[in-house]
């Protein structure tokens, strides 16, 4: 199997510079042979099993077994070790963010041609996060975090604050809170989930990660990024907000006794309040992120992720094919949903079925999934590189200093640091970096 490193890649085509490589490893054995396609399935959401039974009763000649891993940067990094074996499982689940690292590890196989028109059940811009903005196909979208605004409606009442539609009125809203109540906060920045941020610069446009010829493009401090970041930063800085991370014992206090009125947050942020606030269930409300432009619905992306095929695999077409169900069958989907406890990509698996009732959390708002699959339209394109994780250590790293010093500048400066860190490490790797 030959290696075709990512820095080889021309900005027009992602898929130039890999497909022909990717089919080879993969295709070569075909699916043909006695027996059934016998395949393996890396994977951690939950119940994933329970889910390939369904598969695996209907489908007798494609097998699939489930071996359950841990997630984020330690299934990346056991992926990558097993792909240089020429060990790597058949299918893997992987975030979005994890994609270009394993395309630049030579682990994930060009699908296009499987896949075909499988690309019309998501949204454009969820959908491009799994053909890196190319020809190619990489992976299946299997869960997504389309981002939103959550507050406490009772307590918006109590002090007549009105659901913020922009950012501007975000921050008069947290400014007028302050006013009436100087123990309470709107909300707080916290810097200990990189992918909160993320997702914010993706709403305001940013683009971190692009290739330029055959070299990458960091633009992790470009104008929209920094535009976050000055308004986070500014906003600590005169008191507005708190300035402390989010998941804390102190964070779930203060979200359970109403000491911060409001979280954004994704899709999926009724779980967590479950947890951190017991005590305010049936008094949350969601609405759309506040807008940089009113006239222009986005949203950002926290969380998610695949299903891809890799180049180990021997039996292509069969996995694919499985995971196209996976990620687009209503059946599957809505398994997915009542075993995985995930919100599906697919468009048509966001409303009814499964997500006909709203969280339990939520009973007071029933059009939650109704209101929840308008925003996921709405969701930004995302541009991620082969190297997500330093980039996310050192915002938690620099973020961090950031907001403990109250010190708006000192985001500013966070953010360059958090770009010459990402643009050495890729220098470091090898990869061609252009400006």
């Amino acid at each position: 199997m030959q290696s075709t490193p990512l820095r080889r890649l021309a900005a027009a085509s992602l898929a130039a510079a890999l497909s022909a490589a990717a089919l080879t490893g993969c295709g070569s054995s075909g699916d043909s042979g006695s027996g059934p396609a016998e395949l393996t399935y890396w994977a951690w959401a939950p119940g994933m099993d329970k889910v390939a039974e369904l598969w695996n009763k209907e489908n007798p000649d494609i097998q699939v077994t489930v071996k359950k891993q841990a997630s984020g940067d330690d299934l990346v990094t056991k992926i990558l070790t097993a792909a240089k074996a020429g060990e790597a499982p058949d299918l893997v689940q992987a975030e979005y963010q994890a994609l270009p690292t394993l395309v630049s590890g030579d682990v994930l196989a060009d699908i296009s041609g499987e896949v075909k028109d499988a690309g019309k059940a998501f949204p454009a811009g969820v959908w491009q996060q799994v053909t890196l903005g190319s020809d190619a196909v990489y992976a299946l979208p299997q869960d997504s975090g389309p981002m939103m605004f959550y507050y406490r409606e009772d307590l918006f009442e109590q002090y007549g604050l009105e659901v913020p539609g922009t950012w501007q009125e975000f921050a008069d809203t947290a400014r007028e809170l302050k006013k009436q109540a100087p123990d309470k906060a709107l909300t707080t920045f916290s810097s200990n989930d990189s992918g909160l941020f993320a997702g914010l610069a993706q709403q305001a446009g940013a683009k971190w990660w692009t290739t330029s010829g055959e070299q990458w493009k960091v633009g992790i401090d470009d104008a929209a990024t920094r535009k976050v970041a000055d308004f986070w930063g500014g906003l600590v800085e005169e008191g507005a907000i708190d300035n402390q991370p989010m998941y804390t014992p102190a964070w779930n206090k203060a979200m359970n006794t109403g000491e911060q009125l409001a979280w954004v947050s994704a899709v999926w942020a009724p779980g967590t309040l479950t947890t951190a606030a017991p005590d305010t269930k049936g008094k949350w409300a969601m609405a759309p992120l506040p807008q940089w432009d009113a006239s222009k619905e986005r949203t950002g992306s926290w969380g998610g992720s695949t299903t891809g095929v890799s180049r180990d695999c021997d039996h292509p077409e069969a996995a694919a094919e499985f995971a196209t169900w996976l990620n687009t069958d209503p059946e599957a989907l809505a398994a997915l949903v009542k075993e995985g406890g995930i919100y599906p990509a697919a468009t048509a698996a966001q409303t009814g079925g499964a997500l006909a009732e709203p969280p339990a959390f939520f009973a007071n708002q029933p059009d939650f999934y109704t209101e929840a699959a308008e925003i996921a339209k709405t969701t930004a394109p995302a541009a991620w590189g082969p190297n997500v994780n330093v980039a996310y250590g050192t915002f938690k790293d620099e973020f961090g200093k950031a907001a403990k010093s109250k010190k708006a500048e000192a985001f500013a400066t966070a953010l360059e640091s958090m770009h010459r860190a990402t643009v050495a490490d890729l220098t470091k790797q090898g990869f061609g970096v252009a400006g």
